[in-house]
């Protein structure tokens, strides 16, 4: 199995703002914006919120409710109205899919889609940061690909066309990757949907070493390569890598979407995937530190 980190949500180049944590907990990743998109951030609503509101307020008006937006990876049946037979879906296209393709990922791998969040609060009736909050590299879903599907090659069923990979032409070497309808990892059925977000925060999603810039990440010491180990993908360069006892300090690449890692070598993924995925059957620990202002 190929396990996919992908970079999704805002960022700070699409979107130019950090996804919210909210006061109860709960992750709010933002679609980014897309003008080629069908669906607009008024559209789509979140754990209540409608992120037309949300987009708004965080971008001060930058980016306004009536903006079209990516909706993708597109993982929350309730987020926006379904046709029926809908399946949690995701599109990729260009260089990052070409990385895709590379690795040969397809049926049975699974994408961990990660992004930038930060502590935000209801403030006169506006969603705002929390002063000092830090800057979070944090794991908001997860997808288990069921079918690879190139866009254009095949009749596409009804409940996919409003999906923007869809909807619209879009570059060199379009797919869409549908989701599996239960979740299995080495054989084992977790007894979770193939794919979802997590509804709230909790410190196993956290990618970010706490105390340090959001893109220095504390992860356990085995994704650490070896000389017959390949790295994380992108990440193949040793100074990126200093290992300490049990767990690895990993100083994540600034640009690149997909990061594959192959379990082939690392076996020791399938009981860290197990533990993260129970953060989808509890309600996290909001317990994020403020104070250093990470970037």
């Amino acid at each position: 199995m190929k396990l996919i980190l992908s970079r999704k949500a805002f960022d700070s180049g699409a979107g130019k703002v950090a996804n919210p944590i909210l006061d109860d907990g709960s992750l709010i990743p933002m679609p980014i914006p897309d003008k080629q998109s069908p669906i607009r951030y008024q559209d789509v609503t979140i754990a209540g919120q409608n992120l037309g509101k949300v987009a708004t307020d965080l971008t001060n008006g930058r980016t306004r409710a009536d903006h079209f937006a990516h909706l993708d990876p597109d993982l929350i049946e309730s987020a926006y109205p379904r046709e029926p037979g809908w399946r949690p879906i995701f599109g990729q296209v260009d260089a990052p899919q070409s990385v895709l393709a590379r690795e040969g990922v397809g049926p049975g791998d699974l994408f961990l889609f990660f992004g930038w969040f930060r502590r935000a609060t209801s403030s006169g009736g506006r969603l705002r940061y929390v002063p000092g909050a830090p800057d979070l590299h944090v794991i908001w879903g997860w997808m288990q690909i069921d079918e690879v599907v190139p866009v254009g090659s095949v009749e596409h069923s009804a409940w996919m066309k409003y999906h923007p990979h869809i909807a619209s032409p879009r570059g060199r070497g379009n797919t869409a990757y549908t989701a599996r309808e239960k979740l299995t990892l080495d054989g084992v059925d977790l007894d979770l949907p193939g794919a979802g977000a997590f509804d709230h925060y909790d410190d196993r999603l956290r990618l970010t070493r706490v105390g340090g810039s959001r893109s220095v990440w504390d992860l356990p010491a085995w994704f650490a390569p070896g000389c017959t180990r390949p790295a994380l993908g992108f990440h193949d360069k040793p100074d990126r890598w200093h290992v300490d006892g049990e767990r690895v300090r990993l100083k994540s690449v600034a640009r690149g979407q997909e990061f594959v890692l192959d379990t082939v070598y690392y076996p020791e993924a399938f009981g860290w995937l197990r533990g993260l995925l129970d953060a989808a059957r509890t309600v996290g620990d909001l317990d994020v530190e403020v104070g250093r202002d990470g970037t």
